[in-house]
């Protein structure tokens, strides 16, 4: 789950890392009252998107009155800011961060991310800050250095003095990002992040640190151990389709495509997407509607599927291990009629009664393309697709 910068940088005090005094406005006249109430001199306000590339994008403005700052709120709230990250469609401004501004010295960048082919979590630092860590990695790798950290032993302390050395830190500022860097991890694993990181890290005129922006992901699957994280969950920063598939316990990313997947097992739906491709077509989604797919998991999944307009197609592959296959068959037989679906679709079960599953669909009078195997579900799809109209 990701989180909002003033909502990460709320976590990250908690563990002592030092951030900008700040608060944040969900409308133009809060913006103005905030800034008073800070009494600050210089106001910086920052566009709360889940997408990096703000700045470029005129998601952060510099100003200098309470009076400028709520009007250039008022011109940045219900924008649509596009970055590279958010892709063409962009992402609607409805919150803004409120802080001061900061003299900077130098910038720097340290973060931890999950590496799952390791299984383990590194910790990278670089004097190369405030520009996207994936530029420096790809132009100027050298400039990356990287820990990696043994989970039963956490990181040690001498991995954090050598991270500080490779940042240029002396002196009481070298003390400094030990102490900061160790509080990082801390946060990191008492967080369950899957990401964390400060880009830039500042150095000020006064030599301190200070984390100017944070970005902090949370592992979906540990947050049964964070009810006040799960609490700063942002809905209407995330699809509306994979928001409703999660109130229904469906795990759905949509894609690009055209052919609509309905799959039970995150293995087998990457199984299918990869054939899909292969024949010739382009998946619409990834949804995985579990081990158990009753004929209500399958008229949700139907919904959501057919709520994608660029859906030309259905293509359902369901292995019957837990469940039958016959009992899938009439779900999907009964789903199909309930929806009224019109486009074509196309069925694959294998497992425990498969044979006759394969029949009461063939039997159902709905016109459903029925498969032995995956390859031939495939090809009956591209198919279906290039049939005219």
């Amino acid at each position: 789950m990701k989180i909002h910068e003033y909502q990460a940088k709320e976590l990250l005090a908690r563990y002592g890392i030092p951030v900008q005094r700040g608060a944040v406005a969900f409308k133009p006249r809060e913006v103005r009252r905030l800034a008073e109430k800070m009494a600050l001199k210089e106001i910086v306000l920052k566009a709360q998107v889940h997408a990096g590339g703000r700045g470029k994008a005129g998601g952060i403005k510099l100003l200098h009155s309470p009076a400028e700052a709520e009007y250039a709120a008022a011109k940045m709230f219900g924008m649509r800011l596009v970055t590279p990250q958010t892709g063409a469609e962009g992402k609607i401004v409805r919150r803004i961060l409120v802080t001061e501004a900061a003299e900077i010295s130098r910038e720097l960048y340290a973060g931890i991310v999950l590496d799952r082919a390791r299984r383990q979590l590194v910790f990278m630092v670089s004097q190369a800050g405030g520009v996207e860590i994936e530029k420096v990695a790809e132009e100027s790798p050298e400039k990356i250095i990287k820990e990696y950290v043994d989970r039963a032993a956490g990181l040690q302390p001498f991995q954090a003095r050598r991270m500080a050395f490779a940042l240029g830190l002396t002196g009481p500022l070298f003390r400094e990002g030990v102490r900061l860097l160790l509080a990082l991890y801390e946060a990191c694993i008492q967080c369950d992040a899957s990401l964390l990181e400060i880009n830039p890290l500042v150095v000020t005129p006064d030599q301190k640190l200070l984390a100017l922006d944070v970005k902090l992901n949370i592992d979906d699957n540990a947050l049964f151990r964070h009810p006040d994280i799960q609490e700063m969950r942002d809905t209407g920063e995330e699809d509306p389709l994979e928001v409703e598939a999660s109130s229904s316990n469906l795990n759905y990313i949509k894609l690009d495509g055209n052919v609509g997947c309905m799959v039970n097992g995150a293995g087998l739906a990457m199984a299918t997407m990869d054939i899909i491709k292969l024949a010739g077509a382009e998946p619409a989604n990834f949804l995985d509607v579990g081990g158990g797919a009753s004929a209500e998991t399958v008229e949700n999944g139907f919904r959501i599927i057919l709520s994608d307009r660029n859906v030309r197609a259905v293509l359902i592959n369901i292995f019957g291990g837990i469940v039958r296959c016959d009992r899938v068959a009439r779900g999907v037989i009964e789903a199909s009629k309930k929806i009224g679906v019109t486009i074509p679709v196309v069925v694959r079960l294998a497992g425990t009664n498969a044979e006759e599953a394969a029949l009461l669909l063939q039997q159902s009078g709905m016109n459903f393309g029925v498969a032995r195997d995956l390859a031939q579900a495939a090809e009956l799809v591209a198919a279906a697709l290039n049939k005219p109209n």
